[in-house]
This record gives C-alpha cells, structure tokens and sequence, in this order.
C-alpha cells in the first residue's frame, strides 16, 4: 500500500473513546491552482458537517489505491460490491 510523504501524515493520538464514524449523504469534486498548481478538491457533505480534502496528483493516487483496497475486501466476501 502507498504511504504519503511523511511531511504530509499526521498521525492521530488516541483519546481511548472510538469516534462514530461520519456517514457521507454527498460527495463533490472541483479543482483549483496555487502557487505549486492544480489541486483536487474532494467535498464530502457528512452527518455531522461538511470534510474538505485538498489533494495534490500523489495524494490523490494514494486515496485512490486505499479505495482500491477497500473496494477489494468488500469484494471478497462474496457481496459482489
């Protein structure tokens, strides 16, 4: 599995409470420049607010092959998702 730059992970200390997970209820995607270029945007409209996620092209391959890995265990238990 890819790994981001360690620039960009920030690992998160635990509380010892498990969050609840946020539901997405709806997802959209722009682009926009910075001084560095093009950047993706991911909007994820969730039960519990609005996640804005700006990804660069590495971050955006890295989303896409932990998606993939997802998408690969659901399909193996035979659900056919």
């Amino acid at each position: 599995m890819s790994k981001l730059p360690k620039a960009m992970s920030y690992p998160m200390k635990p509380t010892g409470k498990k969050a609840l997970p946020f539901v997405p209820t709806e997802i959209h995607v722009s682009t926009v420049m910075d001084e560095k270029g093009p950047l993706g945007i991911l909007s994820i409209q969730t039960t519990e607010g609005l996640l804005d996620i700006a990804l660069d092209l590495q971050t955006a391959d890295v989303i896409v092959d932990a998606i993939n890995a997802i998408r690969s265990k659901l399909d193996s238990d035979g659900s056919g998702i």
